[in-house]
């Protein structure tokens, strides 16, 4: 499996990794600069040319992984025999310079409604690194025309056309989804509500509207759902920065996404 392909491959099991690259190589070393090697937590992917080196380089790697928010780092080693070294002699005669990248988990973000707010929203969240999906029942907000201003959105973009049950989707998101719950329907955004409160791999859950519908939501929550007080308080409603007060949808969609990268700033990846 190629380096890139080992990135991917944690990318989409949404596990963290380092990539492992050689900076610099100066007189003989096992390989040029440029090589590469891919750490996760349980595997390794490539080589940097074996020995204390690359040994080195794994464990070092491996405790990058248990760190909240690593930072790169560069190693370097003399490949002669007059170093102590921890995993054995390499004496090519020349001098390496390692770089540790951190390959941290991705975010993932899932709006509910691709409406005008929504469209709007996926059109700014798409600029950033992360897994964006995208649910909507209308098939038609959905088409490939519609979202060609995403054709070349850093994020990935998953789409999701659920006619019936959106809701359904929720167990399929990545553990710690980011929920945004903004659809054409305050039916379908009830029942979103009751199920996104019931998924408990999600990360935060936004919902859009005014004070009066939450006010009748939080009702039909504890009185139909059954849920408590502090279960209902992982909603957050209104959602966006509250001083932003235009009703343009861009408006509206710059609010709610600075407010949603405000959230990934404050937690722990």
């Amino acid at each position: 499996m190629t380096w890139i392909a080992a990135v991917a491959r944690l990318r989409a099991r949404r596990e963290s990794g380092v990539l492992v690259t050689v900076a610099t190589v100066r007189g003989h070393a096992p390989r040029d600069a440029g090589a590469k090697l891919v750490v996760g937590r349980t595997r390794t992917w490539g080589s940097i040319g074996g020995g204390n080196v690359e040994a080195v380089a794994i464990d070092r790697a491996r405790e990058m992984n248990q760190v909240a928010k690593p930072e790169p780092e560069l190693l370097d080693f003399a490949l002669n025999d007059k170093v102590t070294n921890q995993h054995g002699v390499q004496c090519c005669g020349g001098t390496v310079s390692v770089l540790l990248e951190p390959l941290p988990v991705v975010r993932a973000v899932a709006v509910f409604g691709v409406g005008h707010v929504g469209l709007e929203l996926a059109r700014i969240l798409a600029r950033q690194d992360i897994d964006l999906h995208l649910i909507d029942t209308r098939s038609e907000l959905l088409a490939e025309q519609r979202l060609a201003p995403l054709a070349d959105a850093v994020a990935q973009v998953h789409v999701h056309h659920t006619p019936l049950l959106p809701e359904e989707v929720l167990e399929e998101l990545p553990p710690g989804t980011h929920v945004l719950i903004m659809t054409h329907d305050h039916a379908e955004d009830a029942a979103l509500c009751d199920a996104a409160l019931r998924t408990n791999h999600l990360g935060s859950i936004g919902l859009i509207g005014s004070a009066a519908k939450w006010v009748r939501f939080r009702k039909r929550l504890a009185t139909e759902g059954g849920h408590d007080d502090a279960t209902i308080d992982r909603i957050k409603t209104p959602i966006g920065l509250t001083d932003v007060t235009g009703k343009e949808p861009a408006t509206i969609a710059v609010s709610v996404a600075a407010d949603l990268l405000r959230t990934f700033e404050s937690e722990v990846c």
